[in-house]
């Protein structure tokens, strides 16, 4: 990787990337978005199914739940930067349908260099992490995300790094989904007030 300060040379290097195998039967790297450098940064576990296709993080689904937990928050999507721990859809195939699939610690390991990339460009003073694969990946396979939710966990990437349930956890809660979105909008609400500590 070269020293070039900025999104878009990070993005071109990324779009070639090999470094496992994820890269062959998605549709295109996905790398992060949003201002750089930014106050906050939140990190997903990989593209999802539209977002493969879109080129984009967060534009599905999830993208929509994260959207509204972010204005309950007082956050605006504009105002933060988003991005993924993997950058390619790992899926299994079922008719038609791309169903996702969790990376390996290999394969989230293989994308860490892209991610440190971005933290470096962003310099955010918090980073959420969203989703156990996305607080693995930044405070390594002992960190268990039921037992740290909401809290500042000790880390070199930011004054501030805390981790919370991934958005797409809401829309997989059934009938407890109000609870579950009530959860991640508590985790970044305490998440939120760090920086204003």
């Amino acid at each position: 990787m070269g020293d070039h300060g900025d999104v878009t040379h990070y993005e071109a290097e990324a779009a070639g990337c090999r470094a496992c195998p994820l890269w062959a039967p998605a549709t295109q790297t996905v790398f992060g978005e949003g201002p750089v450098p930014a106050p906050v940064m939140l990190v997903g576990e990989q593209p999802g199914d539209k977002e493969d296709l879109a080129g984009r993080p967060f534009v599905g689904p999830a993208g929509h739940v994260l959207d509204e937990a972010l204005a309950e928050v007082g956050l605006e999507r504009s105002g933060v930067y988003v991005t993924n721990a993997v950058k390619h859809f790992k899926f299994v195939l079922r008719g038609k349908r791309r169903i996702h699939q969790t990376p390996t610690a290999a394969e989230s390991a293989a994308c860490r260099p892209w991610l440190t990339s971005e933290l470096g460009l962003v310099q955010p003073r918090l980073v959420v992490l969203l989703g156990a694969t996305a607080a693995k990946s930044l405070l390594g396979p002992g960190f268990r995300l039921t037992r740290c939710h909401g809290e500042p966990v000790p880390s070199d990437a930011a004054d501030f790094v805390t981790a919370t349930i991934h958005p797409s956890a809401v829309l997989r809660a059934g009938d407890r989904r109000a609870e579950a979105m009530a959860g991640l909008v508590a985790d970044l609400a305490a998440s939120v007030a760090l920086l204003a500590a």
